[in-house]
């Protein structure tokens, strides 16, 4: 049995200004140059980006999309799960850092703050979890049953938000052999503090996808930004468009990261019981934050859909869920 791992997860939100029929400038102003819109796409976080900045100078829109990039490269040394020297790795290693990099007190002080949002459905300490599964289907013949029970039984004793000590000057674990995973939360953090950049830049419309969506303003046409959800049963495909106008969207899915090739198992594990999420073939929340949005749809996941929707609507969040049967229903709080 192969295991089927795309390590680069969760693109599932295509940007679509364009291809959704939505120019990028008003008609009458597409033939003026220097056009007002700048288009960056390029890679980050190791998958595909696109910076999309409306200014009137070409050049110090250039000089943002620099300095956005020098930002999302210097968050990647702190965040990163696969790079051997970043803070997160070196944490993980070591089991505690002294003096941790204000980024990452930041983002973990947010995965607590969901944590308990979600009544304990995110966490980031379910790493130990993601490496007993990606061991057990690395094997030349692995049951396809997945881990023993008891082998899950042993990862789950080093998983638990509340061991997770965070602090301004030390980040530690409680218990050893623990891990942090900020694959549910990185990447909206990080396209949040290029918003935060751009906007400090002057920038009032722009559209930033570094793996999780987030609007700023509107488009510079004065219409929202229009993005499609792509379909997890046909990943090539765009199963519903929505709009966006100051808010974020983050899409996530066991499709993504399936460890087998039968896609029994994924990616996202349930903190409680070491399983892996079944309920929905995928779950897009759009929230003010794309941090929000980002951990709220890794945790609605394992969720059911009475409490997505009490979240919903005590954060004025809008869900959409990819039910297993193919159907797509909507919440919004």
């Amino acid at each position: 049995m192969t295991m089927r791992l795309r390590i680069n997860r969760r693109r599932f939100i295509a940007i679509s200004a364009a291809a959704a029929g939505l120019p990028v400038l008003p008609i009458a102003a597409r033939a003026a140059p220097p056009p007002l819109l700048r288009v960056w796409t390029g890679a980050a976080l190791g998958a595909n980006a696109t910076l999309q900045i409306h200014h009137p100078d070409p050049a110090t829109a250039d000089i943002l999309i620099a300095r956005a990039l020098a930002e999302v490269q210097r968050l990647e040394r702190v965040l990163s799960l696969y790079d051997e020297h970043s803070a997160l790795c070196r944490l993980n290693r070591v089991g505690s850092l002294d003096d941790p990099p204000l980024d990452l007190v930041r983002v973990l002080a947010e995965a607590e703050r969901y944590h308990a949002v979600t009544s304990g459905a995110f966490d980031v300490t379910v790493q130990p979890l993601w490496d007993l599964y990606a061991a057990h289907f690395s094997r030349r013949d692995p049951d396809p049953a997945g881990p023993s029970s008891s082998a899950v039984a042993a990862a789950l004793a080093r998983v638990g938000q509340a061991a997770l000590e965070v602090a301004p000057g030390r980040v530690a674990f409680a218990r050893p052999g623990m891990a942090v995973t900020l694959n549910g939360i990185g990447q909206g953090y990080i396209t949040d503090r290029v918003v935060d950049l751009l906007h400090a830049g002057g920038v009032e419309h722009a559209l930033v996808d570094m793996g999780e969506t987030r609007a700023l303003g509107a488009h510079p046409s004065g219409e929202p930004w229009r993005v499609g959800i792509e379909d997890p049963e046909i990943p090539s495909q765009i199963a519903e468009r929505v709009q966006l106008r100051d808010r974020a969207i983050a899409t996530s899915g066991g499709y993504g990261t399936q460890f087998d090739s039968a896609g029994r198992f994924n990616h996202i594990f349930d903190p409680t019981d070491g399983r892996t999420s079944s309920a929905y073939l995928a779950v897009s929340t759009i929230a003010s934050t794309a941090t929000e949005a980002d951990a709220l749809s890794t945790a609605f996941c394992l969720m059911p859909r009475e409490q997505i929707r009490a979240v919903a609507e005590a954060r004025k969040l809008v869900v959409h869920l990819a039910m297993s049967d193919g159907r797509r229903v909507s919440t919004e709080g």
